[in-house]
């Protein structure tokens, strides 16, 4: 028997509570079990992080690093993840997976040193996890760090050659049947879709709209901001620039808003119309209808617009809640306006009422995936399903609402082929409405492709990957 004496245990050390990574996790939480948006979710922890735990502006850029290049980079990581475990990623808890994917981003995705991301990650494990999985997200990152992003990609991921779709999907964090989707959109080569799946995955700017008769482009662009690429009414934030400290954006009469919605906006006030009757020699162009306006961003360019010209806009929405924003976005316009919650394909007013009908309709949002990168995750094949038929509804109904010589812009923050040409396709075999050229309509905008619709891309034109019909209903 041993007369050694025992060393002393260690003392137990609580773990150390970083402020930035416990946010980022709660966002990442937040986003997975309520089915959240992240760009919805962060900003208001971001200000209620400043105001209690003193965030600067380093700490707000970190955290939000954190969220979405660990969204952004999910599937990726997940099967990296897969990798390094001795179990199905199913059976891994969503919390314990969620610190894992924080930690993956950290050593693969940031410029943190390895031994840092690994401690820091470990420390946030015992904080909110508890010392026992802590000891296995500890062992796993390690497993991580033993290689960096290429090589963990030419590991997990198949060769081009056997299938390009899945190698293109794991080495650019998107879905498969989205790479698909998209490269079937785009109809040329490899360059072209991979360059794409790129810009998908960096951030966007934050563009700014001056809203015309409230606000004006020279009143927004302080020293960290830019005029916009096409839109006349835009203003490009430098990163880290702060639209709500614009006295503009605060009071409403400026918002932030995606150049390409601007310029679908643009491009269906300045469509020509033609006149009702045969005979009369000028069209009128009195009455706008935006006929599923939530959240309002379009509404409030085109009620601005439609008062310039002393036409009056009707901005509709399904959705009460969705209404109220709507209704917000439009306060103050110099204009007539009214606001009403109706259903774009049950609607309350008359056939041939409108000289001008935005059809704005709900789709997947591949389009947005910059903004909101766990969209792609989230999204599934069997989702176009079920907008299909809303989808048509919305455009048969707008054709219906629009007089003769009238003009339908039919939009859709989705380049699938199947939410945009698909449906402009059967509903002009149905009504005969005749399809304009949508080109001309954005001077100056370059690759707008053969026409004459037109579908935006956020690698060739720095927007979201906005796409745009224009119908003129025939007699």
């Amino acid at each position: 028997m041993s007369n050694r004496p025992r060393r002393p245990a260690k003392p137990y050390r609580r773990p150390q509570k970083d402020p930035v990574r416990v946010l980022a996790f709660e966002a990442l939480r937040a986003v997975d079990e309520r089915d959240a948006y992240a760009n919805l979710v962060l900003p208001p922890m971001l200000r209620a992080a400043r105001e209690k735990d003193g965030f600067d502006a380093r700490d707000a850029a970190l955290a939000t690093e954190l969220v979405y290049g660990t969204l952004r980079r999910q599937g990726t990581y997940d099967a990296i993840i897969a990798q390094c475990i001795d179990r199905p990623l199913r059976e891994v808890d969503p919390p314990v997976l969620d610190v894992l994917s924080l930690g993956a981003h950290q050593l693969l995705g940031t410029r943190i040193p390895q031994h840092a991301g690994v401690s820091a990650t470990v420390e946030l494990a015992r904080l909110v996890l508890g010392d026992g999985r802590a000891k296995f997200v500890n062992a796993v990152l390690r497993r991580i760090a033993a290689d960096d992003l290429e090589g963990w990609v030419d590991r997990v991921a198949p060769p081009y050659d056997d299938d390009p779709e899945l190698h293109l999907g794991i080495r650019h964090a998107h879905p498969r049947w989205i790479v698909s989707a998209l490269w079937d959109a785009l109809g040329g080569g490899s360059a072209g879709v991979e360059d794409l799946l790129e810009a998908d995955n960096e951030r966007p700017e934050v563009t700014l709209v001056a809203r015309p008769g409230r606000s004006t482009t020279e009143e927004l662009l302080t020293e960290d901001a830019l005029p916009g690429r096409w839109s006349p009414y835009a203003v490009r934030l430098a990163e880290g620039g702060e639209p709500g400290a614009l006295d503009a954006v605060r009071e409403g009469r400026a918002g932030v808003q995606d150049e390409g919605s601007q310029l679908v906006a643009l491009a269906l006030a300045n469509a020509p119309l033609q006149p009702e009757h045969t005979g009369t020699h000028t069209a009128r162009d009195e009455q706008w209808l935006d006929c599923c306006a939530g959240p309002g961003g379009k509404a409030a360019l085109l009620g601005a617009l439609a008062a310039e010209r002393g036409a009056s806009l009707l901005a509709a929405e399904k959705q009460q809640h969705r209404a109220r924003l709507v209704a917000r976005s439009l306060e103050g316009n110099p204009g007539p306006y009214e606001v009403i919650t109706a259903d774009g394909t049950r609607p309350p007013w008359r056939p041939g009422s409108f000289d001008r009908v935005l059809a704005d309709v709900p789709c997947t949002g591949l389009g947005a995936l910059r903004r909101r990168p766990e969209a792609r995750w989230r999204r599934s094949p069997e989702d176009l399903d079920g907008f299909k038929p809303l989808q048509r509804g919305l455009l048969r109904e707008a054709l219906r609402a629009v007089r003769p010589g009238g003009v339908v812009a039919y939009v859709t923050c989705s380049p699938h082929l199947e939410e945009t040409r698909a449906v402009v396709d059967d509903l002009r075999t149905e009504t005969g409405a005749e399809l304009l050229d949508a080109r001309p309509l954005m001077p100056g905008v370059p690759a707008l492709g053969e026409g004459p619709d037109v579908q935006l891309w956020p690698h060739l034109h720095g927007t979201d990957a906005m796409y745009l019909a224009l119908l003129r209903r025939t007699a």
